[in-house]
């Protein structure tokens, strides 16, 4: 670049005609192989939490990315975890199978993120954390999959110790997919099995609390879908909290919708305080300045 253009980017950037607002990614801190099938590794990319005191077990929370069980990559919730680490969590982004990369179907995410949460428990010791404080997130298809471990008795993998639960503690959900129904999202994909693998049509008692974040306007999920699963949940005594967005859409929690990212981070922090798996209040500071 020359001289007048360096200036002039220069120029630009003092009066604020050029973002470069974007914190830099975090990069996790380990991470560790949870299942291998056949050549493939499949790994949970942690970030470990701040300031922990010695012989006090954490939380653990693990995201899975969204992508339509297509594709999509466990960065996506990076920034989350990050924060969620700062507050005393361990926080996982979980890689899983997704056609694009591996030629699979849904059936072969559901059974990794059923896989993962049962090596976390498993390791609940050698990752220093409560095995029964483990919270399942998602974005879409990924939130399908953590709903999954929640409700799907199906899709095990045969090298798994079913006698560990892939029940979680709790669930947040942005933008989910529940309903794989005839009406639903995915049926096409998942017609021959959809009962079977559709979270709408297997709750149950033991489905744990849960948050759910979406957008009013998303063409994917009608916002009668997850009224429709909240009136469920309550029919059966679960807490079930439902935050709607205005004029939102499809993956409106994002990182590029800035203030939705801030909004929908604070209200998954407030509802962890809420179920005593964070302490005190939110960093509105370190919120504010991602």
């Amino acid at each position: 670049m020359n001289i007048i253009k360096k200036l002039s980017v220069f120029c630009l950037l003092c009066l604020g005609l050029i973002n470069i607002s974007h914190a830099a990614q975090p990069k996790p801190d380990q991470s560790m192989v949870y299942k291998t099938v056949g050549e493939v590794d499949l790994k949970l990319h942690m970030f470990l939490p701040k300031q922990v005191a010695q012989g006090i077990k954490t939380p653990a929370i693990i995201f899975f990315f969204g992508g339509g069980w297509v594709s999509g990559n466990p960065n996506q919730f990076y920034r989350q975890a990050d924060y969620l680490a700062d507050r005393g969590i361990l926080a996982i982004s979980a890689e899983y199978r997704v056609k694009k990369r591996n030629n699979t179907t849904p059936k072969d995410a559901v059974s990794d993120a059923k896989s993962a949460m049962r090596w976390l428990r498993q390791n609940a010791d050698k990752l220093n954390i409560d095995p029964d404080q483990i919270i399942a997130a998602g974005g879409s298809a990924g939130a399908h999959l953590a709903a999954s471990t929640a409700t799907i008795p199906s899709f095990n993998a045969k090298t798994d110790d079913l006698t560990i639960s892939t029940v979680p503690n709790a669930l947040v959900l942005f933008n989910p997919v529940f309903d794989n129904g005839p009406d639903g999202w995915g049926y096409e994909t998942v017609k021959n099995y959809w009962q079977d693998i559709s979270p709408m049509h297997n709750l149950h008692a033991g489905v744990p609390p849960t948050l759910v974040l979406i957008g009013d306007k998303d063409k994917l999920i009608p916002i009668s879908v997850p009224k429709r699963f909240q009136q469920k949940m309550h029919a059966l005594g679960i807490r079930s909290e439902l935050e709607i967005y205005p004029g939102q859409g499809h993956g409106f929690f994002n990182y590029k919708n800035k203030n939705n990212f801030r909004d929908t981070l604070l209200k998954v922090d407030n509802f962890l305080v809420s179920l005593g798996y964070l302490k005190g209040q939110a960093d509105l500071q370190k919120i504010n300045a991602l």
